[in-house]
């Protein structure tokens, strides 16, 4: 039984050094390709319910193979058939895994350059986008002096269709007026989020999906914070919450909460978010946004 195994490991070997003999430059390149991939992989299921998923595949596939190689011919024979029927579970069990990678792909700027402009294209003018911001900022500031709770989504590229068709269709122009009445306690829409389009309040009242790790979020944190984050983790959107116990205002984008906003901090940081200027770098503004940091998903 062992002498077998001796001599399929002294195969393999063998094969190993067969093939790298005859490896050629495009070989290497695709094995580099291939190690790429495998660590945006290993990055991806890191510390997620992925993670004990892919241990327990990867443990019956080394068992699978102990079995064969040891002559279990009935045991083989059935961890072979588990492997083959795990093919179609895997797919099935890491489905949101699957759609959030396929989202994250759909806002890289090369997809986006190759996509022959097939989303649609924002209408608006930059002036009514900004209206808006002064609006919702306005309005942040007073439903923080009040400690009226409020979740507001600014959508960017990501469109949100399958949270807006969780709330009320609205289609309004945004006003301070508009957001203390649909904020205002006790209210049909009070307890949902507003979601904005193009300088428009599009829906209120919607569901947002739950953060990815919520266990990690600090238990200080309401549902609104936890709404705004899974949003932010899902989407590009930039997610604005005031806080019915503090009244802080906060933000969140790309799974990152970030607190201590007023008036013109908060002007300033969705000017810069949802209405860039062309000379302005991803990274430059990335880093300007980080001034009013107070708290972050890491921290919490």
């Amino acid at each position: 039984m062992f002498t077998n195994l001796r001599v399929y490991l002294l195969d393999i070997l063998e094969d190993t050094l067969s093939v790298i003999k005859t490896m050629t430059l495009v070989d290497y390149v695709e094995i580099l390709i291939l190690t790429w991939f495998m660590y945006i992989l290993i990055r991806f299921v890191r510390e997620t319910r992925a993670e004990q998923l892919l241990k327990g595949i990867f443990f019956i596939f080394i068992v699978s193979v102990l079995l064969q190689q040891l002559d279990f011919k009935v045991l083989g024979l059935l961890s072979e058939t588990i492997i083959n029927m795990g093919i179609i579970a895997v797919i099935v069990m890491f489905q949101p895994e699957l759609r959030r990678v396929l989202e994250k792909m759909g806002r890289v700027k090369l997809v986006k350059t190759i996509s022959f402009n097939l989303e649609n294209q924002p209408y608006n003018s930059a002036y009514r986008i900004s209206g808006a911001i002064d609006q919702i900022s306005q309005a942040c500031e007073k439903l923080s002096r009040t400690a009226t709770g409020a979740l507001i989504v600014m959508e960017r590229d990501t469109k949100l269709g399958e949270q807006i068709s969780t709330g009320t269709i609205l289609n309004a122009i945004p006003s301070e007026e508009l957001f203390g009445n649909i904020f205002y306690p006790n209210t049909p829409l009070h307890d949902g989020a507003v979601i904005v389009r193009d300088g428009l309040v599009l829906a209120a009242g919607c569901f947002l999906p739950k953060p990815q790790k919520e266990e990690l979020i600090s238990k200080d944190l309401g549902s609104r914070h936890r709404a705004a984050i899974g949003m932010s983790e899902v989407s590009d959107a930039v997610v604005i919450i005031v806080s019915e116990e503090t009244g802080i205002i906060s933000t969140a984008e790309n799974g990152v909460l970030r607190r201590g906003y007023d008036y013109r901090k908060l002007h300033e940081y969705l000017t810069e978010a949802i209405i860039p200027t062309p000379q302005s770098k991803p990274k430059t503004r990335r880093e300007k946004r980080k001034k009013p940091v107070e708290i972050k998903e890491d921290d919490a």
